[in-house]
Protein backbone atom coordinates (compact mmCIF):
# COMPACT_ATOMS: atom_id res chain seq x y z
CA UNK A 1 0.00 0.00 0.00
CA UNK A 2 1.54 3.35 -0.56
CA UNK A 3 1.89 6.05 1.48
CA UNK A 4 -1.28 8.21 2.31
CA UNK A 5 -0.74 11.79 2.91
CA UNK A 6 -1.32 13.68 6.60
CA UNK A 7 -4.29 15.04 7.42
CA UNK A 8 -6.19 12.59 4.67
CA UNK A 9 -9.02 10.92 6.52
CA UNK A 10 -11.08 9.99 2.78
CA UNK A 11 -14.80 11.09 2.39
CA UNK A 12 -17.59 10.39 5.20
CA UNK A 13 -20.46 8.77 3.21
CA UNK A 14 -23.74 10.02 3.37
CA UNK A 15 -25.18 7.29 5.26
CA UNK A 16 -22.31 7.49 7.93
CA UNK A 17 -23.57 11.73 8.32
CA UNK A 18 -26.67 12.89 7.60
CA UNK A 19 -26.62 16.30 6.68
CA UNK A 20 -29.12 18.81 5.23
CA UNK A 21 -29.38 19.22 1.05
CA UNK A 22 -26.47 21.72 -0.19
CA UNK A 23 -24.69 21.62 2.87
CA UNK A 24 -21.15 20.67 3.58
CA UNK A 25 -19.65 19.73 6.68
CA UNK A 26 -17.20 21.82 8.73
CA UNK A 27 -14.96 21.60 12.27
CA UNK A 28 -14.43 24.94 12.45
CA UNK A 29 -17.22 27.57 13.93
CA UNK A 30 -17.48 30.61 11.34
CA UNK A 31 -18.07 34.34 12.10
CA UNK A 32 -20.99 35.89 10.19
CA UNK A 33 -22.37 38.67 11.53
CA UNK A 34 -24.38 41.67 9.43
CA UNK A 35 -22.66 44.49 11.32
CA UNK A 36 -20.34 45.03 14.09
CA UNK A 37 -20.06 43.04 17.19
CA UNK A 38 -21.79 44.69 20.27
CA UNK A 39 -19.65 43.99 23.18
CA UNK A 40 -22.67 43.85 26.22
CA UNK A 41 -21.40 44.24 30.24
CA UNK A 42 -22.93 41.90 31.99
CA UNK A 43 -23.95 44.15 34.81
CA UNK A 44 -26.21 45.89 31.77
CA UNK A 45 -27.47 43.19 30.01
CA UNK A 46 -31.12 42.16 30.42
CA UNK A 47 -33.30 39.99 28.54
CA UNK A 48 -37.33 40.74 28.39
CA UNK A 49 -40.06 39.01 26.74
CA UNK A 50 -43.16 41.78 26.20
CA UNK A 51 -46.10 42.15 24.08
CA UNK A 52 -45.36 45.12 21.91
CA UNK A 53 -46.71 47.51 24.79
CA UNK A 54 -46.11 45.74 27.91
CA UNK A 55 -43.20 44.13 29.26
CA UNK A 56 -44.25 40.74 30.52
CA UNK A 57 -40.63 39.31 31.94
CA UNK A 58 -37.59 40.87 32.38
CA UNK A 59 -34.46 38.86 33.91
CA UNK A 60 -30.84 40.40 34.64
CA UNK A 61 -28.08 38.42 34.30
CA UNK A 62 -27.86 37.13 37.80
CA UNK A 63 -31.49 36.69 37.68
CA UNK A 64 -31.21 34.77 34.50
CA UNK A 65 -28.11 32.45 35.81
CA UNK A 66 -30.70 31.40 38.84
CA UNK A 67 -32.89 29.85 36.24
CA UNK A 68 -32.90 25.95 35.45
CA UNK A 69 -29.98 25.44 33.09
CA UNK A 70 -29.23 22.29 30.74
CA UNK A 71 -26.60 21.06 28.66
CA UNK A 72 -26.91 20.12 25.31
CA UNK A 73 -25.54 18.90 21.77
CA UNK A 74 -26.93 19.85 18.80
CA UNK A 75 -26.31 20.35 14.87
CA UNK A 76 -25.81 23.81 13.68
CA UNK A 77 -26.44 24.43 9.89
CA UNK A 78 -25.48 28.21 7.76
CA UNK A 79 -27.86 29.21 4.96
CA UNK A 80 -24.35 30.03 3.70
CA UNK A 81 -24.35 25.90 3.64
CA UNK A 82 -21.94 24.78 6.14
CA UNK A 83 -23.17 22.14 9.02
CA UNK A 84 -20.99 21.84 12.22
CA UNK A 85 -22.17 18.69 13.75
CA UNK A 86 -22.31 17.64 17.74
CA UNK A 87 -21.87 20.93 18.83
CA UNK A 88 -22.03 21.28 23.07
CA UNK A 89 -23.97 24.00 24.35
CA UNK A 90 -25.36 25.47 28.09
CA UNK A 91 -28.40 27.42 28.26
CA UNK A 92 -31.87 28.02 29.77
CA UNK A 93 -34.50 26.46 27.91
CA UNK A 94 -37.53 28.56 26.13
CA UNK A 95 -39.97 26.25 28.09
CA UNK A 96 -38.52 27.59 31.24
CA UNK A 97 -38.51 31.24 30.65
CA UNK A 98 -42.50 30.87 28.64
CA UNK A 99 -43.55 28.79 32.13
CA UNK A 100 -46.67 30.62 33.80
CA UNK A 101 -46.72 32.64 30.78
CA UNK A 102 -50.21 32.98 29.19
CA UNK A 103 -50.88 34.15 25.54
CA UNK A 104 -52.52 33.64 22.41
CA UNK A 105 -49.33 35.30 20.73
CA UNK A 106 -48.79 33.01 17.84
CA UNK A 107 -45.47 34.90 16.63
CA UNK A 108 -42.37 36.39 18.20
CA UNK A 109 -39.77 38.71 16.97
CA UNK A 110 -36.56 38.47 18.55
CA UNK A 111 -34.23 41.73 19.00
CA UNK A 112 -30.93 41.63 19.58
CA UNK A 113 -28.22 43.87 21.18
CA UNK A 114 -27.05 45.49 17.71
CA UNK A 115 -30.43 45.95 16.58
CA UNK A 116 -30.51 42.53 14.83
CA UNK A 117 -33.70 40.80 14.32
CA UNK A 118 -35.44 37.78 13.49
CA UNK A 119 -38.85 36.40 12.90
CA UNK A 120 -40.40 32.92 14.47
CA UNK A 121 -43.42 30.77 14.62
CA UNK A 122 -43.77 30.89 18.71
CA UNK A 123 -44.29 27.00 18.42
CA UNK A 124 -40.76 26.48 17.11
CA UNK A 125 -39.01 28.00 20.64
CA UNK A 126 -41.06 25.74 23.04
CA UNK A 127 -41.17 22.00 23.11
CA UNK A 128 -37.73 21.74 24.20
CA UNK A 129 -36.54 23.02 20.72
CA UNK A 130 -34.78 26.74 21.35
CA UNK A 131 -32.53 27.97 24.51
CA UNK A 132 -31.17 31.25 25.47
CA UNK A 133 -27.39 29.41 25.44
CA UNK A 134 -24.92 31.32 27.77
CA UNK A 135 -21.84 28.90 27.30
CA UNK A 136 -20.32 26.79 24.54
CA UNK A 137 -17.85 23.87 24.32
CA UNK A 138 -17.82 24.54 28.21
CA UNK A 139 -16.61 28.35 27.93
CA UNK A 140 -18.36 31.38 28.83
CA UNK A 141 -20.26 32.34 24.69
CA UNK A 142 -17.57 34.65 23.26
CA UNK A 143 -19.06 38.13 21.60
CA UNK A 144 -18.12 36.71 18.18
CA UNK A 145 -20.36 33.75 18.79
CA UNK A 146 -22.99 35.63 20.16
CA UNK A 147 -22.08 36.36 24.16
CA UNK A 148 -22.90 36.83 26.35
CA UNK A 149 -25.96 35.34 25.54
CA UNK A 150 -28.00 33.96 22.27
CA UNK A 151 -30.98 32.52 20.67
CA UNK A 152 -30.30 28.59 19.68
CA UNK A 153 -32.99 27.05 17.09
CA UNK A 154 -30.71 24.74 15.85
CA UNK A 155 -33.61 23.00 13.52
CA UNK A 156 -33.81 25.82 11.82
CA UNK A 157 -31.34 27.69 9.65
CA UNK A 158 -28.62 29.79 12.21
CA UNK A 159 -29.76 33.11 11.16
CA UNK A 160 -32.68 32.35 13.14
CA UNK A 161 -30.26 31.89 16.23
CA UNK A 162 -30.31 35.48 17.05
CA UNK A 163 -26.68 36.67 18.39
CA UNK A 164 -26.30 39.10 21.85
CA UNK A 165 -30.29 38.37 22.32
CA UNK A 166 -32.25 41.19 24.61
CA UNK A 167 -35.75 39.74 23.93
CA UNK A 168 -38.59 38.80 22.18
CA UNK A 169 -41.58 40.32 21.17
CA UNK A 170 -44.92 38.34 21.27
CA UNK A 171 -47.24 38.82 18.04
CA UNK A 172 -50.38 37.71 17.01
CA UNK A 173 -49.16 38.63 13.51
CA UNK A 174 -46.00 37.97 11.35
CA UNK A 175 -43.69 40.63 10.91
CA UNK A 176 -40.02 40.32 8.94
CA UNK A 177 -37.04 40.84 10.78
CA UNK A 178 -33.64 41.83 9.27
CA UNK A 179 -32.66 39.29 6.82
CA UNK A 180 -36.18 37.85 5.79
CA UNK A 181 -36.99 41.58 5.32
CA UNK A 182 -34.06 41.77 2.73
CA UNK A 183 -35.18 38.07 0.94
CA UNK A 184 -34.31 35.31 3.13
CA UNK A 185 -36.96 32.49 3.41
CA UNK A 186 -39.80 32.90 6.34
CA UNK A 187 -39.51 30.06 8.35
CA UNK A 188 -35.52 28.68 7.32
CA UNK A 189 -35.77 24.82 7.37
CA UNK A 190 -32.43 23.48 6.29
CA UNK A 191 -33.81 20.06 5.03
CA UNK A 192 -36.25 21.50 3.31
CA UNK A 193 -33.28 24.01 1.73
CA UNK A 194 -35.55 27.24 2.47
CA UNK A 195 -33.23 29.80 2.08
CA UNK A 196 -34.94 32.38 0.60
CA UNK A 197 -38.37 33.85 -0.47
CA UNK A 198 -39.55 31.27 -3.42
CA UNK A 199 -37.81 28.24 -2.10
Amino acid sequence: MGIISRGFSGRRSAEVVKLPPGQYLTTDFPVLSAGPTPHVALDQWEFTIDDGTNVLQRWNWKSFLELSTETFTVDLHCVTRWSKLGTSWEGVSLNTMFAGLKTDAQYVLAHSYGDYSTNLPLSELLNNQAWIAFRFDGKDLAPEHGGPARLLVPHLYLWKSAKWIRGITLMHEDHSGFWESLGYHNYGDPWREQRYWGD
